[in-house]
């Protein structure tokens, strides 16, 4: 059950200073965040102004709260990007096992919304050869950002940070 509330400048801002911990922004990692923006409503200028107080070092606003309803709309988008992707690199998996853990989604409520991903694949693809692989790699992903969602969320109970 999501049940978090979050702010919206804040998800984006974390979301970005996991992509860039590695230093290395991937063109997988930049359609995720251009999709992560988009379901946050930022406006134009703010995804850049976020990116830079980042490089700045210095403090943003945290934005509008996000309900638990708009927080499951919006990993929802973000994750069906990446699955499109059909071969999710272990940054994406990051970056959906951090917003999981932002957005405070359970395992009960990550297998929802995967189940709502596979039918969503099946009517939008009707090879069969390309939904079978982007099943497998939906498949793959549930226990794997279950692992690094433990992961996190056993870092932030300790007091440190991902």
């Amino acid at each position: 059950m999501t049940t978090a509330s979050s702010r919206s400048l804040d998800v984006f801002r974390s979301t970005i200073e996991v992509m860039l911990a590695d230093g290395v922004l991937t063109r997988e990692e930049k359609r995720l965040i251009i999709k992560l923006a988009s379901a946050l409503n930022l406006s134009a200028e703010e995804p850049a102004v976020i990116y830079e107080a980042i490089q700045s070092k210095v403090e943003t606003e945290p934005g509008n709260t996000i309900s638990p309803e708009q927080a499951r709309g919006i990993y929802t988008k973000v994750f069906e990007v990446a699955i499109v992707n059909a071969s999710l690199s272990r940054d994406e998996f990051r970056v959906l096992a951090h917003l999981r853990a932002v957005f405070d989604i359970d395992e009960a409520e990550h297998l929802s919304i995967e189940t709502e991903l596979r039918e969503i694949v099946k009517e939008r693809f009707e090879d069969p050869n390309v939904i079978n692989k982007m099943l497998l790699t939906l498949r793959d992903s549930v226990g794997l950002v279950g692992d690094i969602f433990e992961t996190v969320r056993k870092k932030a109970s300790d007091g440190g940070s991902e």
